[in-house]
């Protein structure tokens, strides 16, 4: 059955979806096979639960009901079903990537856009070959914005991604040591991140950028059909930062709009959603409310309180240059009783021993702060007594535990892997 045929049932199907547990009644469900998964083992599964048609790959599914529809690859075709979804959509489809704070910029963009534009953006961060053709069709004929989340660990992910979603406009957060497992040098990350703005150039569509960030500025060179923020007179948005002891306030059009968003590393979230609602002539006022509303969740930056302690908890990601910024924002806050949590960062490849110590030397610089490391890679370093060591999750919360922390400001920070939100309980 070819992509158009497809369509048509999904025009007429509730949605699509690749997981059973969570399907509903009338939705196509796509079995997708993983290194570690089949999805063709519960085809059968996702008709008694309701399904209009399951998408399989495997062969011998087709005998067993008329509703499984069978296609040489799944994946494949759950990709040219979102591209040719998006192909009937009237929306302007914003594309964001980059090494950190990719979730961040989309979820503040998103809460400017909503007040006037009918807008879908990337759920979570459903933002890899599966998650881009979800979001796509996730979106209808009245979707006016689509904003969506492009993640990547190796080079022509971002190129794949950009031949689905086809943006209209993009932009890049920034360029960091992250998945250099798969991207081997900050060369490689710059290089597979900038396939974005080279889709948009070859397309000639319009690029977003930091006129600060001069790696950017390099990248898109002559390219003339973009639109800047930053301090400069001749930017299309022109933003500064305004100095404060603890949530970030951004100056724009001469007033001040203050987040509820800490770590000066979210500076350019937050600044990339006003461009963007800038460019999109929506009132001042309306911006104000969409930065000053969000509120951080999924352990992103939250700022919590329990009891007598002030928790900064930022452990849903991390590499090098994250926890480095997360590490030097926590410094300049003027909070008394200091404690940094720093779990593992993971996915580095040969260079993670490095990294880990990087972060374990500076760490020893600072001063009136007390310091525990969690798991395997920091547990490598060398250091002082000055930091406490733990192999586990679970050793460090055994250890919390004893120390009953009171009237303290309290950093956590490390890969999602580690858990480190668990910690909280114990504090």
């Amino acid at each position: 059955m070819n992509i158009q045929k497809i369509h048509q049932l999904f025009a007429k199907s509730n949605s699509v979806s690749i997981d059973t547990r969570n399907i509903k009644e009338n939705d196509i469900f796509f079995a997708i096979k993983g290194p570690n998964f089949d999805g063709n083992k519960f085809a059968e599964e996702a008709i008694e639960k309701g399904c209009s048609y399951v998408i399989s790959d495997n062969l011998h599914l087709r005998k067993l009901s008329d509703k499984i529809i069978y296609v040489k690859n799944s994946i494949e075709t759950l990709q040219k079903l979102g591209n040719y979804h998006r192909r009937t959509l009237k929306a302007k489809i914003i594309a964001i990537t980059g090494s950190n704070g990719k979730t961040t910029s989309k979820e503040i963009l998103l809460n400017v856009l909503k007040y006037r534009y009918n807008t879908i953006a990337t759920k979570g961060n459903l933002n890899n070959h599966l998650g881009v053709p979800l979001t796509l069709l996730s979106m209808d004929i009245d979707t006016e914005i689509g904003i969506i989340e492009m993640g990547a660990n190796h080079l022509k992910e971002i190129e794949t991604l950009c031949k689905i979603a086809e943006p209209d406009y993009g932009y890049i957060t920034n360029f960091g040591n992250a998945h250099l497992e798969g991207f081997k040098t900050i060369e490689g990350v710059i290089k597979g991140k900038s396939e974005l703005y080279e889709y948009l150039k070859s397309n000639s569509k319009l690029i977003f950028y930091n006129s600060q960030n001069n790696t950017q500025s390099n990248i898109i060179g002559e390219y003339t059909n973009s639109f800047s923020y930053g301090i400069n007179a001749n930017d299309d948005c022109q933003l500064t930062k305004v100095k404060s002891s603890d949530n970030i306030q951004v100056r724009y059009k001469n007033k001040t709009i203050s987040s509820k968003i800490y770590g000066d590393y979210n500076f350019d979230n937050i600044c990339i959603a006003i461009a963007i609602g800038d460019f999109y002539n929506i009132d001042f006022e309306d911006i104000k409310k969409g930065v000053e509303n969000y509120l951080p969740d999924n352990n992103r930056s939250q700022i919590t309180t329990k009891e007598s302690n002030t928790i900064i908890l930022d452990a849903y990601n991390a590499n090098p240059t994250s926890m480095d910024l997360a590490i030097k924002s926590f410094e300049k806050l003027k909070y008394t009783n200091k404690i940094i949590i720093a779990g593992d960062m993971f996915e580095l490849g040969e260079e993670s021993n490095k990294y880990h110590q990087q972060i374990v030397n500076y760490l020893e610089t600072t001063s009136n702060i007390e310091i525990f490391i969690v798991g395997v890679n920091f547990s490598k370093t060398n250091h002082t007594n000055k930091i406490k060591s733990f192999l586990t999750t679970e050793e460090l919360i055994t250890n919390l535990m004893k120390l009953k922390i009171k009237n303290s400001s309290i950093l956590i920070k490390g890969s999602r892997g580690m858990e480190l939100e668990k910690v909280i309980k114990y504090i």
